[in-house]
C-alpha cells in the first residue's frame, strides 16, 4: 500500500486519537485531587478510563501494523475508471 493511503488508515486514525485522549485522561487521573476522587465515590475514574483508552487505541495500531490494508488493486481501479467515463 502506498504511504499516503496507509498514512489515512481509519484504524491509524481511531487508534492515535484513543491513545492521545487516553493520555491526557490517565495523567488528569494520577493528578486529581483527593476531592475529586471522593466525588468519584473513591474511584479514579479518570485514570481508570485512561487506561482503557490506551489500550483500546494500542490495539487498534497493533491491528493496523498486523493486518495492513492492500488498497485498491489494479483490476478495481480499472473497473472504477471505466464507470467513470
Amino acid at each position: 500500500m502506498a504511504a499516503p493511503q496507509r498514512l489515512f488508515d481509519i484504524r491509524r486514525v481511531i487508534g492515535g486519537l484513543f491513545v492521545v485522549y487516553g493520555l491526557i485522561l490517565a495523567v488528569t487521573g494520577l493528578l486529581d485531587s483527593a476531592q475529586e476522587i471522593q466525588k468519584a465515590e473513591g474511584i479514579r475514574i479518570n485514570l481508570w478510563t485512561g487506561i482503557a483508552m490506551l489500550v483500546v487505541g494500542g490495539a487498534f495500531l497493533l491491528w493496523e501494523r498486523l493486518r495492513p490494508s492492500d488498497g485498491p488493486t489494479s483490476s478495481n481501479a480499472s473497473a472504477s475508471s471505466g464507470e467513470k467515463e
